[in-house]
């Protein structure tokens, strides 16, 4: 297939820094559970910490201390979650443009054909001279622009 464009795409994805990451996803997960023990403390009154609660806040402890001395024992990670977020990008990009288009685009467009709008003037008209638009006022005079490039 011979198109104008190259839809090739080699350029490479640089994923964030060792320590970013770790204080990121830790972070995230520390908060997390810290949200979990909060609202059950609120909704009971008491401080009741799950299991979930404990693996959440031990990884997120571990990411945050990681990330903090040693960022480099965390680049196996930080990939393998770049690869993931590669991956859902790839699967969850042309869904979600998909049903934007379906839910905004397609009924726009269907409420116009059904009132009978033409706002790109498309409609085909055997008697007209021309399709240009006379402009009212007319444009300014040429003599003003003796250099347009």
């Amino acid at each position: 297939m011979s198109t104008h464009e190259d839809f090739r795409r080699d350029e490479s994805v640089e994923g964030s820094s060792d320590r970013s990451f770790g204080l990121t996803v830790g972070g995230i997960l520390f908060a997390i559970a810290l949200v979990r023990v909060a609202l059950s403390w609120w909704s009971s009154g008491t401080v009741v910490l799950g299991a979930l609660e404990w693996i959440l806040g031990g990884i997120g402890t571990a990411l945050l201390l990681f990330g903090l001395m040693a960022p480099s024992l965390l680049s196996p990670l930080n990939k393998a979650w770049t690869k993931l977020g590669l991956l859902l990008f790839t699967i969850v990009n042309p869904i979600v443009l998909g049903l934007i288009f379906l839910v905004t685009i397609v009924p726009i467009g269907l409420l116009l054909r059904a009132f009978g709008k033409d706002p790109l003037r498309l409609k085909f008209e055997p008697d007209a001279k021309t399709y240009w638009i006379e402009r009212d006022p007319p444009g300014p005079a040429p003599e003003s622009m003796p250099q347009q490039f």
